[in-house]
């Protein structure tokens, strides 16, 4: 049987919104701009955190197995968003930094690949509805 995840959000007053994700708050809220007091992120851009935090414990995770050695890994996810509404994202890419001496590009470019065509739930989603696209930076420490 499959799992069933469940997340309950709270409204705070205003635009403000908190969900409760396994015990851990996150507050979600608008731009002053658009109303809100800022006092989180958009609920859209979490969709871009999800993602790079999502690939980046698969790639961390796999890294670690292939007993490959890296002082950091970022992650930036950047989401193109249509000028109509509903407001969305049509397309994301994702650009994985990482650092450190010597790093094996053939083992970087796996794993990302593993992680992009089977393990990370968030971006396979995102992939049925929109284009992801990615690049490897490596920065030599």
């Amino acid at each position: 049987m499959a799992d069933k995840h469940s997340v309950k959000t709270q409204w705070k007053g205003n635009l403000t919104f908190q969900a409760e994700i396994n015990g851990h708050k996150v507050t979600m809220d608008a731009p002053e701009a658009g109303g809100g007091n800022d006092i989180g992120p958009s609920p859209k851009k979490l969709m871009l955190a999800a993602l790079s935090g999502c690939t980046g414990m698969d790639v961390v995770s796999m890294l670690k197995k292939m007993r490959v050695e890296f002082d950091n890994v970022n992650i930036e996810v950047q989401g193109d968003v249509t000028d109509e509404h509903p407001k969305h994202y049509y397309q994301m890419h994702v650009i994985y930094t990482f650092t450190g001496k010597d790093l094996p590009l053939d083992k970087l470019e796996k794993v990302v690949k593993m992680s992009e065509e089977t393990y990370c739930g968030v971006g396979a989603l995102y992939r049925k509805a929109i284009k992801v696209s990615s690049e490897i930076v490596v920065v030599q420490s």
